[in-house]
This record gives structure tokens, C-alpha cells and sequence, in this order.
């Protein structure tokens, strides 16, 4: 299996950040293979695959260059940059521009698993997929983006829960499949047969995407690692469940929705980014619900959660049409 042997100060200096980059090829990668898994993910499927078909298959040299890329059992290094958190999408979509093309090509053998086919024998591969990302991130995730970097700073802000009521083990655990903390300083990143890599004196992010998707990736000369692992049913708004009319007519809709939400318990930052609405409003909306005690509040570690009391699940039941 593959694992990484964390020591305590990188694993004390690890971070979780957002990249628009890691973002958008998430995307990319969701596109060319990703399966719905419900049909509410099936709906973004059918929304964004047609143009993303259609771009393809006028440019057959990219398509072939994403089925090796992305496709396979791992990704080709140069598509998946090791993020910093502090460079906008074009900085670090210039790092893909600029891959010499050798070693873009070599990266593709690696995933392809033998010699390339005589279509990827080009020197414009780097160009070919930065083209590539940089349509994905027009014209799917960008006018997205707000809403995503939302969700993705929600998730943040669980992770460090979990973070601080249970160590890196419970925040690590599960994060991608086949990922756990095995003890003694031991990451397991992924279940393949791959050497151990020693982190001592690198330094380690976490990154959070909306698709399905996740991955590993390094730069072993800067010594930066980072794991991209995916927030559970962000991509297709699985949280996002409809309010019932009878339930909004009662409460107000926008406080309806926070009720709604709270089948799990969430922080305000959480409820901001799954009901679209303002901090103060939703922190408004938590006040009234919580004085009628329909909601209650508890502390995890630096996040306050707030549930739905006993109260606030007989309310929403009620209102809930039967099935």
C-alpha cells in the first residue's frame, strides 16, 4: 500500500486550503470519467457533459491527452500541480502551460502504462491541457465559484472540528477511499503497492474539491505534498433537499431552510454555504429557531454545531408529504 511517514512538526504545520486550479481539474476529471451516483449529480451530469462532448470532439488530440491523462488509475503529474494557496487560477494554471514537453509526455507514459499512442507524439501537450482547464474553469466552474469556495470553506471548518475533538486520525480517516491513519507517524494515502515517502521537514496541505474525485500529488524538490479529497455530495447539492411549502408558509422560507438543513449538526459557516444566504442572516434565523427551541447549539472544539431538537424534528416530519 502506499503511505507517507508524517513527522510531528509537518503533520503540526500541515494546512487545509482552497485552489481554484485543483478545482477546476477536479472538474475536468469528473467530466471525462465520473459516474453519477444519484440522480440529482446525474442532473449536473446531463447539464455540463454535452459541451463539454462537443468541445472535445473538435479537438481529438485533447480528448485522447485527458482519456491517458485523467482516466486511468492515477494522474499524469503535470496536470496536477501540487497546490501553494497563494496563487489565483492563472498563476497556477502557467505551471501547466510551461511543463517541458518531455517530461509531459513521460508523465502520460507513466499513466498509460507503456508507449504513448503516435497521437500524443507532440510538443504542444502542456498547451493542449492548459486550453483545456482554462474552458473548464469559464465556462463550468467559475460562475459556480462563489457557491463552491463556500461549501469548500464549510467543509474546512468540519474538518478542523473533527481536527481538534479528535486528532489527525479522525480527520483524516475516510478523507479519500483507501486513506487512514495507520499510527506511528504513518499516513496511508491510497491501498496500491507504492514505496514509502518520508515527509520530514516538507510541508503538507489538504485540499477539498466539490466533484467526486481525489488524488495525491508532490514536488519532491520543493518538498510540498498535498492530498485533494472530495466533499461528500457538494457536487450535486445532495444537502440542497427542497422545503416543504407548508413548513415555509409557517416559519418564513429563508428560516425554514436553515431548519431543513440541520438533519446533521452544522456550523453557521456550513449553513452559509449550503443555504446560500448571508452570516448575519443565517445567524439571525439560528436565534429564533434556538429561543423557540427548535434548534441547540454545542461546542466542537473552535466550531459552535447547531442541531435540531426534538422539537424541531417532530416540526419538520410533520411537514414532510408521505412517502
Amino acid at each position: 500500500m502506499g503511505w507517507w511517514r508524517i513527522s510531528a512538526d509537518t503533520l503540526a504545520a500541515g494546512r487545509f486550503l482552497v485552489s481554484e486550479l485543483v478545482e477546476t481539474t477536479a472538474t475536468l476529471q469528473a467530466l471525462e470519467c465520473g459516474t453519477a451516483s444519484h440522480p440529482a449529480e446525474r442532473a449536473w451530469f446531463d447539464r455540463h457533459r454535452p459541451a463539454y462532448r462537443e468541445r472535445l470532439a473538435g479537438d481529438p488530440v485533447t480528448a485522447r491527452l485527458v482519456t491517458v491523462g485523467l482516466g486511468g488509475l492515477w494522474n499524469a503529474d503535470f496536470l496536477t500541480p501540487t497546490p501553494t494557496g497563494d496563487s489565483a487560477f492563472a498563476q497556477d494554471l502557467a505551471r501547466v502551460r510551461q511543463t517541458p514537453p518531455d517530461q509531459a509526455r513521460a508523465d502520460l507514459e507513466v499513466c498509460g502504462g507503456g508507449p504513448l499512442p503516435s497521437t500524443l507524439h507532440r510538443t504542444d501537450l502542456p498547451e493542449k491541457a492548459a486550453d483545456l482547464l482554462a474552458w473548464v474553469w469559464e465556462q463550468i466552474v467559475r460562475p459556480d465559484w462563489p457557491r463552491r469556495r463556500r461549501i469548500l470553506e464549510a467543509d474546512i471548518v468540519a474538518r478542523a472540528g473533527q481536527l481538534s475533538q479528535g486528532g489527525w486520525a479522525a480527520a483524516l480517516d475516510a478523507m479519500n477511499p483507501g486513506m487512514r491513519w495507520l499510527g506511528g507517524s504513518r499516513l496511508q494515502v491510497n491501498p496500491r503497492d507504492y514505496p514509502p515517502r518520508e515527509l520530514a521537514g516538507a510541508s503538507l496541505a489538504f485540499v477539498p474539491v466539490t466533484p467526486r474525485q481525489g488524488w495525491v500529488s508532490w514536488d519532491a524538490e520543493e518538498q510540498r505534498y498535498a492530498v485533494v479529497y472530495a466533499c461528500a455530495g457538494a457536487l450535486s447539492d445532495a444537502d440542497r433537499q427542497p422545503v416543504p411549502d407548508t413548513l415555509g408558509r409557517l416559519l418564513g422560507p429563508a428560516r425554514a431552510g436553515v431548519l431543513v438543513r440541520l438533519g446533521s449538526p452544522r456550523s453557521t459557516t456550513q449553513l452559509v454555504a449550503l443555504t446560500g444566504q448571508g452570516l448575519g442572516s443565517v445567524g439571525r434565523h439560528l436565534k429564533v429557531l434556538t429561543e423557540a427551541g427548535l434548534t441547540g447549539r454545542r461546542r466542537s472544539g473552535r466550531s459552535v454545531l447547531y442541531f435540531r431538537t426534538e422539537a424541531g424534528e417532530v416540526l419538520v416530519r410533520a411537514q414532510r408529504p408521505p412517502a
